[in-house]
């Protein structure tokens, strides 16, 4: 709608033919579980308008489809029964309203609107979306926002001021009352605001900038980085540049490295299949955490800053060194690391290597080490 300057009259006839007949609930959540996942984030509104559940507040929703099925509510119901977490993606911009004040934004100038409309009607219109959906849809584990960024000159440097008042604190606070334990955060690119929960990183890991739009400061909330499969957010079928199961097992391990979740995203088909390639990736990623999860779940990161060589992670009193880049000598040196070592061994065999603990760090002699393709793991005993 935005790349092509769709008008809002023509984009609104997609939705008589939107039918993603193949659509499984139960097959989605179980993908997802199997592939590791702790929780599922589902667009329930994206920068286009379409409203994906049976919302009174707008026409432009899947229950005036084809389909007219309230896909959220089969979403959030096989969450609860299958016993996964459930966010919301909900955006702040909208390319077809006329109330929201598109002619500040940055974006959905050729859309065709020419009204300008009360902004107090927009936000009231996503006060009232938002109620719906932490009313009507059971346990929520957190709100996903996206579009902040529309209303900045620029959105690659910390705390810059919005063209428009977003009315966050009200908001934010709504959420909190409908739903106390519902996390909130914003992909707004710079330092969270007053009322956030989480902090996201957006095709970047924490504190990086290879996008242009991170290099945000890095806060104490718990952190989130998001990415694609492929270069693409929605199905694209001529995008066939697949990350392989290699570099996606890599970004989730430097992320626990750096203190963060993953969050990998997932484009369905029109029909509402997921595509072969995803699946297949999807698969081999759950069947590497059923082996190693323990070195990334519930872990924290940030013990020490990345090595040339990986990542460390560390639970209780153990210490994992993920090993994604063999060294270039006969032993592995973890800078800076103070805790009291008592024993170094392979996490996969558990065999034993020798080790000197020094002022300046650890050596971890690796004379003998089978180095695994994707991910060399060493456990370090406290």
């Amino acid at each position: 709608m935005q790349v092509r300057n769709i008008n809002v009259k023509n984009y609104t006839l997609l939705k008589d033919f939107f039918n993603p007949i193949e659509f499984n609930a139960a097959e989605w959540v179980s993908m997802a579980k199997n592939a590791g996942m702790k929780y599922i984030t589902l667009i329930t509104r994206h920068h286009d308008g379409f409203s994906m559940w049976d919302t009174k507040y707008s026409d432009f929703n899947i229950m005036n489809t084809p389909y007219h099925k309230d896909i959220v509510k089969m979403i959030a119901d096989e969450c609860h029964k299958q016993g996964i977490g459930l966010f919301f993606y909900y955006s702040l911009l909208d390319w077809r309203r006329d109330d929201y004040s598109y002619w500040t934004g940055n974006t959905g100038h050729g859309t065709g609107r020419t009204v300008h409309g009360n902004w107090n009607d927009y936000i009231q219109f996503m006060k009232n979306q938002l109620t719906e959906l932490l009313t009507n849809y059971g346990e929520i584990a957190g709100i996903w926002f996206d579009g902040y960024w529309d209303q900045l000159d620029n959105d690659n440097h910390d705390n810059p001021k919005s063209r428009v008042d977003w009315h966050f604190r009200e908001i934010y606070d709504l959420i909190h009352k409908l739903q106390p334990k519902c996390l909130v955060g914003n992909n707004h690119h710079i330092t969270p605001l007053a009322g956030e929960d989480f902090q996201m990183f957006e095709k970047d890991l924490p504190g990086n900038n290879t996008t242009g739009f991170g290099g945000a400061s890095v806060s104490a909330l718990p952190l989130e980085t998001c990415e694609t499969m492929n270069n693409s957010w929605g199905y694209n079928i001529t995008d066939l540049s697949y990350k392989s199961v290699k570099t996606l097992i890599h970004y989730m391990v430097n992320a626990a490295g750096h203190n963060a979740n993953f969050l990998l995203n997932v484009g369905p088909m029109p029909n509402g299949e997921i595509q072969t390639e995803f699946k297949d990736t999807l698969k081999a990623m759950g069947n590497w955490l059923s082996r190693y999860g323990e070195t990334i779940y519930g872990t924290r990161g940030n013990i020490i800053p990345p090595q040339d060589w990986g990542v460390i992670t560390m639970k209780d009193k153990l210490i994992f060194a993920h090993v994604l880049r063999k060294p270039s000598g006969s032993y592995l040196f973890i800078p800076g690391l103070q805790q009291k070592v008592t024993g170094v061994t392979s996490f996969s065999d558990k065999k034993t290597f020798k080790f000197k603990q020094q002022p300046e760090g650890l050596f971890i002699y690796t004379d003998g080490v089978s180095w695994d393709d994707i991910d060399t793991i060493i456990q370090i005993q406290q």
